[in-house]
This record gives structure tokens, C-alpha cells and sequence, in this order.
């Protein structure tokens, strides 16, 4: 993890940070009396965890980094079971905070309740869980507003995935995103909340707002989310048609043999893979057998590198038709990553001077080399080419001390 910190830094992405984060009044989802500012290297350690429900083949991963940011406003939570409903019931979340963390983890710890509190013991399917959510995020929202300072600014996005033995709800406000994998391409995605589509412009001007800049007042680039209570004022209107609004869209599935993984992650793991990206990366890594958990730390190693500025939080769920470990797979990774070190070994020991590490990763991006992960590319491979570097630095170092 330090080689592949350094490998960011030699890269020189903080000048690109520094220059986007000159951008970001601009493009970015502020809101007033936000502090803002990158750090001068990112925190690239990852907190994981994951686990298996009692329902044969469910079964998640999760992971989160902070990346260049100064603050970790991501949250995220996962209940494997929930009481009072059968089992095959499970719940999991991704919340993505500007203007502090408090409501993403405000957001964690009580949607979950408000979302059993709302569906009672017996849901009729899909109609009465679909409503059920809907109301969940409004009462969340009103309670955390009751919560909240007064004046204070600040929200979260959110996205939920709601499992039932026979649907797949997800729920969204924002643009944290989820994604369906189906027979091995993406059957489902969530559409991002932002000001400019014409439902949420129609609700801004109807609550006497204004669509500036394709942000709320020209400061807020999403136009749902969990709190940012300056923009929940408009008098005589209802909740959901305030300028920002806690309702979220809700898509009931109905789940299939086929259906392999849902993937819920916050923006900034969208800012750097697109959804077919995401699908074959993470097919590819549960083939060779990683724990859903350890392939999220992959994909966001991966986004770091192709430089994601963000926080990121990257959740996968898995069902009994996702992909399985497969030896040939396996096969091939371990070919690759020995190819991969041979090709770092090569150029450290053919050049005059050792060359640094920018020049070794650029010089491998220029090269056709086959069998990389499909949508991560060379990028998903920067851990193993870091550590690879790294080696041969220290050996040579050690020879230069003798």
C-alpha cells in the first residue's frame, strides 16, 4: 500500500488535484460555508468488512477510502437480516455526505429502522415496499432535520438495496448509483438526481427556486439528497416538492436465476468507471475467487489510480448466480502479474540509471499487453507493479550498501 501511495504521488496527481479543486465552486456539489481544499497525498488505507446471510448465496463485500480528500464524509451499513420478517430480507446502504459527515452517518444508523418501521411485518410485494421506502427517507429526513443546528449546512446522498426471496428494491436520492449485473452484462443502473433533468428543474422553479450553472441556486449540483435544509424552506409545499427533496426513486426488481450482483458505490467511484467497466472488473476479480470485500478494495485501488479525487465507498451483493472461482482464471491472473513483475525487472535493469517509477508505469501503459482485467486495465494493476518496483529499489539499495 505505501509503493502504491508513492506510485500516486510520482505520477503527480496532486497537481491535477490541485487544479480540479480550483474547479470545484464551480462543478461540485457546495453548499455555502462548506470548507473545501485536497490533501497533499491521499489516505489510500481501506477499512473492508463483509459477510453471508443465512440465505443460501447472499453474500456482500464492502470498502472505503478517503483518497484525496480532507474529510471521509462516505457511510455505508448492511443488515443481513431484519427483524421481524422472514428470512431472505436483507438491507444495505451507501451514503455519501457534503458538508460534513454527519448526515451519511446519521443516515446509516437509522434509515435501516425507519425502513423496518415502515414495511410492518407482512409487505405486500412490490406495492407496499415501494411505499414503504419512499416514506422511510421522508421520515429519516424529518427526523434528522429535527436533529439538526439550525442554519447549518450540509446533506448526504443515498442509495438502498433492499433484498426480498422475491424482488430486488433499490432506492436512490442523489447520485451515489447502483447497478444490477445480469447474465454477465449490466441489466439495471439508477439515474443520478441532478438539477438539469427536466423533473427536478420542473420542482426546483415550481418551489421558487432557480437552475444556475446546473445546480440548485448555483450551488448545489444534486437536487435530492438527505438533509441541506437551506433548500427545504419553500412554504405551503410538501416535503417531496422542495427544491431538494428526500424522496428517492425506487425500482422493484423481480429477481431471477441470472441475476448475479448489485453494486452500490458513491460518486466518486463513477467519476473514474463507467457501469460496463464495473460489471467485468468485478465479475473478473469473483472469478478467481476473491471475497466480495477484498475485490471493492481492488476497484477502489483502481479508481485511485485513474484518479478519482473523491471519497469512495464501493458495497457488492452477491446471489447464487454470481460468478465462480475458475481455475483457468486463476491461471491467467497469476501469469499476468508474473509478467507484469518480469516487464518491471526489464526496464529497471536495462536503463542506465534506474528509472523512476513514472517512467516504468508509463512505459508498460505504452505496451500491448494482453489479459489485463477487462475495465480496469493496466490501472488495476498498479498494486502489483508498485510492489514489483518496489523490490528491485530495495535491492539495489542493499547492494549499494555492501
Amino acid at each position: 500500500m505505501a509503493a502504491f501511495a508513492r506510485l500516486l504521488e510520482r505520477l503527480r496527481w496532486f497537481a491535477r488535484a490541485q487544479e480540479a479543486a480550483e474547479q470545484e465552486t464551480e462543478v461540485e456539489h457546495k453548499v455555502p460555508g462548506e470548507p473545501g481544499g485536497l490533501l497533499e497525498s491521499p489516505r489510500c488505507s481501506q477499512r473492508l468488512h463483509g459477510g453471508a446471510a443465512a440465505a443460501p448465496g447472499l453474500r456482500f463485500g464492502a470498502s472505503a477510502v478517503q483518497g484525496w480528500r480532507a474529510r471521509m464524509e462516505d457511510a455505508h451499513c448492511a443488515r443481513l437480516a431484519l427483524p421481524g420478517l422472514p428470512s431472505g430480507w436483507a438491507f444495505f446502504a451507501v451514503l455519501d455526505g457534503h458538508g460534513g459527515a454527519r448526515a451519511a452517518r446519521f443516515g446509516a444508523r437509522h434509515l435501516p429502522g425507519h425502513v423496518l418501521g415502515e414495511l410492518g411485518p407482512a409487505p405486500r410485494e412490490p406495492e407496499d415496499v415501494r411505499q414503504a421506502l419512499r416514506s422511510a427517507f421522508l421520515r429519516a429526513d424529518a427526523h434528522l432535520r429535527a436533529l439538526w443546528p439550525l442554519s447549518d449546512p450540509g446533506g448526504s446522498t443515498a442509495v438502498v438495496l433492499l433484498v426480498s426471496p422475491s424482488f430486488l428494491y433499490l432506492a436512490h436520492c442523489g447520485d451515489s448509483r447502483a447497478l444490477l449485473s445480469r447474465s454477465g452484462s449490466m441489466a439495471f443502473c439508477t439515474e443520478d438526481h441532478r438539477p438539469h433533468r427536466p423533473r427536478e428543474r420542473e420542482r426546483i422553479h415550481d418551489a421558487g427556486g432557480t437552475v444556475r450553472r446546473r445546480r440548485v441556486e448555483g450551488s448545489l449540483a444534486v437536487s435530492r439528497a438527505l438533509g441541506d435544509f437551506a433548500f427545504k424552506q419553500a412554504p405551503g409545499r410538501p416535503p417531496e416538492l422542495q427544491l431538494v427533496s428526500a424522496e428517492p426513486e425506487v425500482a422493484a426488481l423481480a429477481r431471477q436465476a441470472e441475476d448475479e450482483f448489485v453494486l452500490l458505490a458513491s460518486d466518486g467511484v463513477w467519476d473514474a468507471l463507467s457501469g460496463a467497466d464495473l460489471v467485468g472488473l468485478v465479475a473478473s476479480r469473483l472469478r478467481l475467487g476473491l471475497a466480495p470485500e477484498q475485490l471493492c478494495a481492488q476497484l477502489l485501488d483502481t479508481c485511485l489510480f485513474k484518479g478519482s479525487l473523491d471519497n469512495m465507498t464501493c458495497m457488492v451483493v452477491c446471489f447464487p448466480g454470481a460468478p465462480r472461482p475458475c481455475e483457468e482464471a486463476i491461471r491467467r491472473e497469476m501469469a499476468l502479474d508474473a509478467a507484469l513483475s518480469h516487464k518491471v525487472a526489464e526496464l529497471y535493469s536495462s536503463a542506465q540509471e534506474p528509472p523512476c517509477l513514472n517512467t516504468v508505469f508509463r512505459t508498460l501503459a505504452s505496451e500491448d499487453i494482453p489479459g489485463l482485467p477487462p475495465g480496469g486495465g493496466l490501472h488495476s494493476k498498479a498494486t502489483v507493479i508498485a510492489e514489483a518496483y518496489s523490490k528491485l529499489r530495495q535491492t539495489s539499495e542493499e547492494c549499494q550498501e555492501r
